[in-house]
Order: C-alpha cells, then sequence, then structure tokens
C-alpha cells in the first residue's frame, strides 16, 4: 500500500468491515513510536439515525387516546 502525493491512503474493504470503519465514520491517528495506529474517535462520534429517531419520538409523545385493544381493532379492520 502506498500513500499518494496527498498523503491518502485506502483502508481495505476488509479491514473497513471487520473494524466496523463505515463512511462518515471519525477516526484519530495515533502515535506509538514509528507506528501509527487508526482508531475510531471517542470524542466526535455521533448517535446513528435509529438512536436519533428513538429520542425524537420520545421528546415528542402522540396524542392518541386510544387504548391498545382500540388501536388493535383499527389494524385488524374489526372497527
Amino acid at each position: 500500500m502506498r500513500i499518494t502525493s496527498k498523503g491518502q491512503v485506502t483502508i481495505p474493504q476488509a479491514v473497513r468491515e471487520q473494524t466496523g470503519l463505515l463512511p462518515n465514520t471519525e477516526v484519530d491517528f495515533v502515535v506509538d513510536g514509528g507506528d501509527v495506529r487508526i482508531v475510531k474517535s471517542a470524542a466526535t462520534r455521533r448517535p446513528s439515525r435509529g438512536a436519533r429517531t428513538v429520542r425524537l419520538l420520545r421528546a415528542n409523545p402522540g396524542r392518541v387516546r386510544m387504548t391498545t385493544d382500540e388501536i388493535m381493532a383499527l389494524t385488524r379492520g374489526e372497527a
């Protein structure tokens, strides 16, 4: 593997998949003597899309005044 003139290097797909380095993952470079390690950045991790959705739903609860049985009857066409 070779570093480009712009200082870029491609992380092989197998390594990205094994380590969970998805697009837009923030990483840090750790210098350890003469070695360099790439690690996921702990300081800038954004919540996942699912976590953001759950937070949004919890912050804005619905205003439905129906019981679970009433809702289930509607979904089954029993109303």
